[in-house]
């Protein structure tokens, strides 16, 4: 069983998305998306996520993974954004 994970209060935040039925425009399976740290979403079940639109929206968090990556990766998804 996966755990939550809780990354530190600065550290960026990414997610893979498992489900993107009701929105594959905004959404692609399986691609990994920078997480915005939203409590009162998170609260509530959501999850702020920089979607295909580069804007940041709330969704499910059942939608998503939280994923903690390798350096070299986060560096360059943060170049790239």
């Amino acid at each position: 069983m996966l755990g939550v994970m809780r990354p530190k209060q600065n550290e960026e935040q990414f997610a893979v998305c498992l489900n993107n039925a009701e929105y594959p425009a905004s959404l692609e399976l399986h691609k990994i998306y920078r997480v915005i740290p939203d409590q009162e979403a998170e609260a509530d079940g959501d999850m702020r996520i920089v979607d295909e639109s580069g804007e940041d929206y709330l969704y499910p968090a059942t939608w998503f993974a939280r994923v903690q990556l390798p350096q070299v990766i986060e560096q360059s998804l943060k170049r790239a954004a």
